[in-house]
């Protein structure tokens, strides 16, 4: 944290006002949040170089947009934490529920705990770390970024992925389409290493080394016509016609 610290109680101020004066600050500010009870949108859309500390869990959309600075959450997060930030970092040291990073372009989400459904869905360049398991369909439609996985993956991780790397150092219920493990080289081992540093505690001292690697196997890039001739046979079978 840096210079004079500027406290927020959200049992007496609206959240609405806290995000203002988050807008209006310039770089070098710091700030703090009491009594969040679980409000949605807090810390949202922040374009300066700021340090927020949160104290207690927050609702959906935490930390949305987020483009500037430093974030973090002492408590869990709902649905949307992060979504879409840009750069900057966000660090919770509890769950996140679904969505966790979704549509992020940039910058880095560190979840300390475990995070649910979807964690990283349509990830364009974020990098993502938790320190526990993620929930089904994690990853789905991930272009590009890092998704590091200190605990398990529930099912269908990566489904129609595209140039996103997922590392998970512990066990995969299934991969979805088009996802398939691959190999782990020197450069990915740096990777691992500096977002698991990055991490800090979140990551629990994980080492690169125990960490499998996941990516496209580019099979759905590009259009063959035997899908067409696939798909009309399965609709003769079932008695339809779809040309």
């Amino acid at each position: 944290m840096r210079g004079a610290v500027r406290s927020f109680d959200l049992a007496e101020v609206t959240r609405r006002s806290f995000n203002q004066a988050l807008h209006d600050a310039a770089d070098g500010a710091s700030f703090e949040v009491i009594n969040p009870r679980g409000a949605h949108a807090v810390a949202c859309g922040i374009t300066a170089d700021i340090d927020v500390v949160v104290r207690g869990s927050v609702g959906y959309y935490c930390a949305g947009m987020h483009q500037q600075g430093r974030v973090r959450v002492e408590g869990n997060a709902s649905t949307g934490l992060a979504e879409n930030i840009m750069s900057g970092e966000v660090h919770i040291t509890g769950n996140a529920t679904m969505s966790a990073g979704a549509t992020g372009c940039g910058g880095l989400l560190v979840v300390g705990g475990n995070s649910g459904a979807r964690c990283g869905i349509s990830m364009k360049g974020v990098d993502i770390v938790v320190g526990g398991n993620v929930g089904h369909m994690s990853a789905f439609m991930a272009q590009a970024g890092n998704l590091v996985v200190c605990g398990d993956a529930a099912a269908d991780l990566g489904d129609s992925i595209y140039e996103a790397q997922l590392f998970v150092r512990g066990d995969v219920e299934s991969l979805g389409a088009d996802c398939v493990e691959k190999e782990v080289r020197p450069e990915h081992l740096d990777t691992l290493g500096r977002l698991l540093a990055a991490a800090g505690a979140a990551a629990g001292g994980a080492d690169p080394g125990d960490f499998r690697r996941y990516g496209s196997a580019r099979r759905l890039y590009n259009f063959t016509i035997d899908d067409v001739d696939a798909a009309e046979a399965a609709a003769r079978a079932a008695g339809g016609d779809h040309r």
